[in-house]
Order: C-alpha cells, then sequence, then structure tokens
C-alpha cells in the first residue's frame, strides 16, 4: 500500500520558479507510473506531467518547456520542477499513478499560487 504526501507549494510572482515534492511509502512504489495532477479554482482536476519506472516522460501542452518531472526510487520521491509561472497555472497539485484504471489513495496536495 502506498501513501502520498505533497509539499513544496506556495505562493510566487509570474515568471518565477517552484519545486513541488511527492513523497511515496511503500515497497511498490518504484515499479508504478507516476504523474502530477492539478485542480484549478472551478475547474475539473487535469494531468500535466508523467514519468514511467523507467524515467520516460511526457507534458500536457499547457506546461511543456516550462515543468520537468523527475523521480527518485531510492528516495521515494517524484519531483516537478516548475518554472516560467503564469497565472493559470494556481492550482492544488496532486501526485498519483498514472497509465492504471485504479489509483491510489489521493493525499492533501499543496496549493500553488502564481500572483503579483
Amino acid at each position: 500500500q502506498v501513501q502520498l504526501v505533497e509539499s513544496g507549494g506556495g505562493l510566487v510572482q509570474p515568471g518565477g520558479s517552484l519545486t513541488l515534492s511527492c513523497a511515496g511509502s511503500g515497497t511498490i512504489f518504484s515499479i508504478l507510473d507516476m504523474g502530477w495532477y492539478r485542480q484549478g479554482p472551478g475547474k475539473q482536476r487535469e494531468l500535466v506531467a508523467t514519468i514511467t519506472s523507467g524515467g520516460s516522460t511526457n507534458y500536457a501542452d499547457s506546461v511543456k518547456g516550462r515543468f520537468t518531472i523527475s523521480r527518485d526510487n531510492a528516495k521515494n520521491m517524484v519531483y516537478l520542477q516548475m518554472s516560467s509561472l503564469k497565472p493559470e497555472d494556481t492550482a492544488v497539485y496532486y501526485c498519483n499513478r498514472v497509465y492504471a484504471r485504479q489509483l491510489l489513495y489521493w493525499g492533501q496536495g499543496t496549493q500553488v499560487t502564481v500572483s503579483s
């Protein structure tokens, strides 16, 4: 059983940078394909970045070239490096598995607010 805890969010100015962390617990974490989701105010949750157990990555068009997803399986961690942030990036960010019909239990997420 994997538990997920997101951290690293905060308030940043447009054009700024922020790195989010996802800490997983459980022995099976390293073989899971993982991703970052976000949910903005009044919006449905969307998938913004993915990374497979082998390290292959994909990004939504809205964040491509600005966000970088990575992982450290030895530490059971997944990261999201964000740069050139825009107000439309404002959302609660969550990590979870991808490419699977059944997701893990959602963590509480971490709030990212981009505002001047």
